[in-house]
């Protein structure tokens, strides 16, 4: 006993303190401009408790008036990079141990389909899953589970087609979605000059262990998204060097 409490109790409450101090730390930190946002409101919270204290007028009132206000306009505003601290805070437990990777003749047409999209200028977004699932994008996308074909990819991201927008997500031999949707990445230095497309790749890649290949609409050119990295693919070996260390 103490303080006329059992021990067990004050053991469990501690680590349920614990845990959710942990969380919100991982929550917020998870995300740059969620981690920004948060200084800023913990700092109109301050302002306002010492013009409470002092008994300001003018800016006691308003201030006080905000800091009430301040958790709705933090989840209409901020909704987007919520969902994305949640994916990252919640990341290991969408790990599948299950793990299935592709075959060489998938990995051969992930890599003919990729360039030859690249000779057309013809904008792509293939990722390709690993332990992490991605299921929780496959569901709001068009699910497919077709074999990987050079011919069904190019198909798919063909312009004007009703699956050319989003992502495939390829899962083992088989494409499981098109036009999958991801979180785009808010990574400051990021190249300005890259589209949403690209953005998506570098968010997918943050927040999984997946593999993204991007294929730029508008130059043509060959990137991959891995760890949160954006490399650009010079040639076709060089694709093939990394699919085959991804893939392994």
């Amino acid at each position: 006993m103490l303080f006329g409490i059992p021990i067990w109790k004050i053991i469990i409450d501690a680590y349920f303190v614990w845990v959710l101090v942990f969380f919100l730390v991982k929550f917020i930190i998870g995300n740059k401009r969620m981690l920004s946002i948060a200084v800023s409101f913990l700092l109109v919270y301050v302002l306002a408790y010492i013009a409470n204290y002092f008994e300001f007028l003018v800016s006691g009132p308003i201030l006080s008036y905000l800091a009430q206000w301040l958790p709705v306009l933090m989840i209409v505003i901020m909704a987007p990079d919520i969902r994305r601290s949640l994916e990252i805070a919640w990341k290991s437990d969408t790990r599948n141990d299950m793990l299935v990777m592709g075959s060489e003749k998938t990995k051969q047409s992930v890599i003919d389909a990729a360039l030859y999209l690249s000779s057309q200028q013809i904008g792509a977004l293939i990722t390709i899953e690993k332990h992490n699932t991605l299921d929780q994008y496959a569901e709001r996308a068009i699910m497919m589970n077709s074999e990987v074909s050079k011919e069904v990819l190019i198909n798919i991201f063909t312009p004007n087609t009703p699956l050319h927008d989003g992502a495939v997500i390829i899962r083992g031999d088989s494409i499981l979605c098109a036009g999958a949707y991801f979180v785009l990445s808010d990574n400051e230095n990021f190249d300005k000059t890259m589209g949403s497309r690209h953005r998506a790749g570098l968010g997918i890649s943050e927040i999984t262990d997946s593999m993204t290949i991007i294929v730029s609409e508008e130059t043509g050119h060959i990137s991959i998204a891995i760890e949160g990295i954006m490399l650009k693919i010079n040639d076709r070996d060089k694709l093939m060097e990394y699919i085959n260390m991804f893939m392994k």
